[in-house]
């Protein structure tokens, strides 16, 4: 019986260290897995709050860099129109009298003083040459002569037009006649990567198109950068309202990361996501009510960059 009981307590004692050695074993293990999982986690956090960016790394990708301020809203009308020449600064220069042209002096595009030959006309009536001369400054936008040639009155030989001023023609469709006024303020894009051009509506014709049903207004703008070429299409933004708030962003800084608006605003060399909450908004800026403060830096064009880099470093984390 002694001997049984020896043997029952001498398995019982083997069967527990057995087992207290396979924990020992195992715990170790699982504790590291629990660990890295937990490390793995943190670095996807720590990689999906923000992607950082050096001032070099910012300057090569692009990435046009705001700050959040107070804005104009601006309730406003799309028009399409086309650049011309103000005919109010604008002359034909016909020949006197009938004859050969012995010379031509200027060509498209050159600009000209009041009183340059523009061209040697020989008069059919006496055989003597007269010059053709400009009558005011500016550039020659057409000619319709050329060496040899017959000239005559009844055809003007250079078009001449002082392009320091244009006129801008907007179409104005029927359903929106009724909102645009003489004197109101129209941006004008020339779609050249360039501010705007600020300008006025000088006048709303009286009549309509019956080809485009639509009736013309017309602003006057300064041009002595010759930014503006007659002939091109332009786009211009009638401003109808107006609405100040107080903090705005592009709305190019706009993205949507997991079905939540959010603008990367920089922290030092790190752009974080901030989820933003939207208020009004115009073709250039939005209304942020919650979210970014007045002053933070933003990533203003661009910013889909960093979408994709913190896209790509959860990715990578994965």
């Amino acid at each position: 019986m002694i001997s049984r009981t020896i043997g029952h307590l001498a398995f019982i004692l083997v069967a527990a260290g057995l087992i207290y050695g396979g924990y020992r074993m195992m715990t170790p293990a699982t504790t590291h897995s629990a660990a890295t999982e937990k490390n793995q986690k943190a670095e996807k956090e720590e990689a999906s709050e923000g992607v950082t960016m050096s001032n070099a790394k910012v300057a090569a990708a692009g990435i046009e860099l705001a700050t959040a301020s107070p804005a104009v809203l601006h309730d406003s009308l799309q028009l399409n129109g086309m650049v011309q020449p103000n005919q109010e600064s604008l002359v034909q220069i016909t020949p006197r009298f009938p004859g050969i042209v012995r010379e031509v002096r200027k060509r498209i595009g050159d600009r000209v003083q009041k009183g340059d030959v523009l061209a040697i006309v020989e008069s059919n009536q006496s055989l003597t040459p007269y010059e053709l001369k400009a009558v005011l400054a500016g550039t020659v936008i057409d000619r319709q002569t050329t060496l040899g040639e017959y000239a005559s009155e009844q055809k003007p030989a250079f078009v001449i037009a002082d392009l320091s001023t244009v006129w801008v023609d907007f179409s104005v469709y029927r359903r929106d006649i009724g909102k645009v006024h003489v004197g109101d303020q129209v941006l004008i894009d020339p779609a050249d990567a360039r501010p705007a051009i600020a300008a006025k509506i000088s006048y709303l014709s009286p009549v309509g198109s019956s080809d485009t049903q639509s009736a013309l207004a017309r602003a006057v703008v300064e041009n002595g950068d010759q930014r503006l070429r007659p002939g091109l299409f332009i786009t211009g933004r009638l401003s109808l309202s107006e609405r100040k708030v107080d903090v705005a962003v592009k709305s190019s800084a706009l993205q949507s990361v997991e079905n939540r608006a959010v603008v990367f605003v920089r922290n030092g060399e790190k752009f974080e996501p901030r989820d933003v909450e939207i208020g009004q908004r115009d073709p250039e800026f939005v209304e942020i009510t919650f979210g970014v403060l007045q002053g933070d830096p933003y990533a203003a064009r661009n910013s889909f960059i960093l979408k994709s880099e913190m896209a790509k470093g959860a990715a990578d984390n994965d």
